[in-house]
């Protein structure tokens, strides 16, 4: 019996139970029915979860853009591998074959080589949605070298500093990009970046917008010609199970940015194996996933899960909104979308707009729908439902995170009975387990605690970059033995689990994670700003946004507020990106702390919230009168 698809409820049981039992021999099944390998492994796997220590098919050699493209080309050469769809209606869609794919990313991997990039070496891609991103991570990928996607909203200070972090040897850019009715200068914010990042030796500049942009000779080459040189001859590298696939930035509750080091391997037969079975993938289904490759969503479930599958995958490239909000629904009708996967922000802003823009298209060729990045609420979920659905198409609802690479408890479609706002049972492979305070298990069901995994699975993260220290302390200290995923959950009386968010100071902004720390260290560097701090509260279409709280110095206190404020969000969208700025800014004359310092962030979310019903034991404050005070003052 195959392993790697599940047809119904008893055997999602039955490979579930095997996967917990013996799961060297579930996913060595899974492993070895699927995929090509040069080599296969001596271990399924060995770890250490005291060291965080966890390795996957070790000894295997493999490579995964052979997996992805090389071997379908025989059966599905000539079949459509991506749907390119531009910003512009009106600009023609591209279809991309499997063929034409090879031929593009040997093209691409032999120019990576000629402009010295080897196996190891660290590439940063900052491109728009346009194939060439699809494209270049391949490329990167087929000749060993190690990507890093950063997500092309982000500033030229963020930009820099994942640059240096990995070290990487070279950028790949374009002169612009499109989003909605607005142009973007992707090439300026590359070179104000590279200003500060001397291990850059070159740029390739993709033409998207055919701005007029500045050229820095002996670094920067535009990619066309070199491309139009190439050879499409590439022999792709062989890779070690455990060599570093790519890197991916993740936001931190404090400090900067983690660098999470997915590996070849193990992060190939999760990716495939999941995507197989959430969406319920058959031959010919067109997948749609519009999350942008500069996450971990699109490299799982854009590039790679698909990719491996043989199966077809959109790639878009504009906004919900853009021309109107009928966008997305006018995308599916062209191209027969079968499996839809969104984020919750894009569902509740949609829904607030007239129904008619969804109603306009029938919508009948979606099977599967799905909602990734944050809990979805209930509200959105019946919305979802009823008008994308149309209470027909499962809706999975998909608990995951960039650490984990790929998606952990969630529906499978047609085979798990769905519950609103309920990611329900693990996959396969997962083990999850309720943690309390004293850091035991919470056994039995209709409980809640601190979600943790209890033995590794092949899509987690093998460290973060250059810090396996913070690594190991941020993952697996805080409950010995095991996973902790940073989120809250409840497990009903049937078993489902609901995730209730993040436990630690990370805000998750319309499917963004944001620490709040960066964007504290922003607000801070303002020469009015004494101190602040930045909590979520609930809203109505990006799930939460930022409040912040603001004490000024005294030269602040004879500012305008509002040019302060304005000042104040500048800031941040420079050092972070817009995507952090805050919806509101409270200026207060302190911050309710604990003697040893520590700022209350329960009772500032509460205020922000507008919950001012149990602030709990505000005794123990250094400064108890303060809340009272920031209370009153709430916008």
């Amino acid at each position: 019996m195959s392993y790697f698809k599940i047809d119904n409820l008893e055997q999602y049981f039955k490979h579930y139970n095997k996967s917990v039992r013996e799961p060297r021999k579930f996913w060595g099944k899974v492993a070895s029915e699927n995929f090509t390998w040069y080599q296969e492994w001596e271990k399924v796997i060995e770890f250490d979860m005291a060291t965080a220590k966890i390795e996957w098919f070790v000894g295997a050699k493999v490579n995964i853009v052979k997996n992805c493209i090389d071997r379908h080309l025989v059966r599905k050469g000539e079949k459509t591998a991506i749907i390119f769809e531009p910003n512009d209606p009106s600009e023609e869609a591209q279809h991309i074959s499997y063929n034409e794919l090879h031929e593009r990313v040997s093209k691409f991997a032999n120019v990576l080589r000629e402009q010295g990039i080897e196996k190891g070496d660290r590439v940063c891609i900052y491109l728009p949605m346009i194939p060439e991103l699809a494209i270049a991570t391949l490329a990167c990928a087929r000749i060993g070298a190690i990507h890093s996607v950063v997500f092309a909203g982000f500033s030229a200070s963020a930009v820099s500093a994942r640059i240096n972090d990995s070290e990487c040897k070279m950028v790949i850019t374009s002169d612009g990009g499109y989003r909605g009715n607005k142009t973007i200068d992707l090439k300026g914010i590359i070179d104000d970046a590279l200003e500060n990042c001397p291990c850059v030796e070159k740029v390739l500049v993709a033409k998207r917008t055919n701005s007029d942009i500045s050229m820095k000779a002996g670094r920067d080459q535009w990619l066309q010609p070199l491309l139009d040189e190439a050879s499409d001859n590439n022999v792709a590298e062989i890779m070690d199970a455990e060599d570093p696939l790519f890197i991916l930035y993740t936001s931190g509750s404090t400090g900067k940015p983690k660098g999470m080091v997915h590996t070849t391997a193990g992060y190939m037969v999760y990716s495939a194996y999941t995507f197989k079975n959430v969406f319920n993938y058959v031959e010919n289904d067109v997948f749609w996933c519009t999350a942008d490759i500069g996450w971990i969503t699109g490299h799982s479930y854009i590039l790679y899960g698909p990719l491996l599958n043989g199966a077809t995958t959109v790639i878009f490239e504009g906004v919900p909104s853009y021309p109107d909000f009928s966008r997305f629904w006018e995308v599916i009708e062209k191209h027969k979308v079968t499996q839809f996967y969104t984020a919750p922000t894009a569902i509740r802003a949609l829904a607030k707009e007239s129904l008619e823009y969804v109603q306009r298209f029938p919508l009948k060729s979606l099977k599967v729908i799905g909602s990734v990045g944050e809990p979805i609420n209930e509200e959105a979920w019946h919305w979802y439902n009823a008008h994308v659905g149309g209470k027909r198409c499962p809706v999975v609802d998909t608990w995951w995170q960039t650490e984990t690479g790929g998606i952990m408890i969630s529906p499978l479609a047609f085979v798990t009975p769905t519950k609103p706002t309920y990611a329900s049972l693990p996959l396969p492979g997962v083990q999850p387990v309720l943690m309390n305070e004293k850091r035991n298990e919470i056994e039995g069901n209709q409980v809640t605690g601190n979600l943790c995994i209890k033995f590794p699975w092949p899509g987690i993260a093998r460290t973060i970059w250059g810090d396996h220290k913070r690594y190991k302390e941020t993952y697996f200290t805080a409950f010995p033995g095991k996973y902790f995923t940073g989120d809250g959950a409840l497990r009903d009386e049937t078993g489902y689990y609901r995730i209730t968010g993040r436990v630690d100071d990370v805000i998750i902004v319309s499917g963004h994670n944001l620490g709040t720390a960066p964007i504290e260290d922003a607000i801070n560097e303002h020469p009015a700003v004494a101190e602040s701090a930045i909590v979520g509260f609930p809203h109505d279409v990006k799930g939460n946004a930022l409040y912040g709280f603001v004490i000024v110095k005294e030269i602040g206190e004879t500012r305008n507020h509002d040019n302060l404020k304005i000042e104040i969000n500048q800031l941040i969208s420079d050092q972070i990106g817009p995507i952090a700025k805050l919806d509101k800014i409270q200026f207060v004359s302190g911050l309710p702390k604990t003697r040893s310092g520590k700022i209350m962030r329960r009772i500032l979310r509460k205020i922000a919230e507008g919950d001012f019903s149990n602030f709990g034991d505000t005794s123990t404050l250094l400064n108890p009168e303060i809340v009272d005070e920031i209370k009153d003052g709430k916008l």
